[in-house]
């Protein structure tokens, strides 16, 4: 199973004061997923990912309606354009803070 330690330098570079722990309950979200490379990834390119995201994490973690987490995943898909490879961790992690729901996961 993942470590929320093989995650924590990514996210930190999106926030530097990234606290370990909202990570480990993330990673253990994610649970089983991690395991893949393909399932560890988030595609801003493939609308059904970003709506599985939305609909999935936005709307059941974060209680987002459908348009607000559609809204908050393009907004993290571009608060991340420059990775390559968009670490599912980081993007939860950065949905739950831009919602002002770290403290809440």
């Amino acid at each position: 199973m993942a470590d929320a330690a093989d995650y924590i330098d990514n996210v930190k570079k999106f926030d530097p004061n990234a606290d370990i722990e909202v990570v480990k309950k993330i990673v253990k979200h994610c649970g089983i997923a991690l395991s893949s490379t393909d399932a560890s990834l988030v595609s801003c390119s493939d609308q059904s990912e970003k709506d599985r995201v939305r609909d999935g994490f936005c709307a059941k973690k974060l209680g987002m309606d459908a348009e607000t987490g559609g809204m908050a995943v393009d907004a993290v898909c571009a608060e991340m354009q420059g990775e390559s490879r968009k670490s599912r961790v980081t993007f939860y992690y950065l949905l739950a803070k831009n919602a002002g729901k770290l403290g809440d996961l």
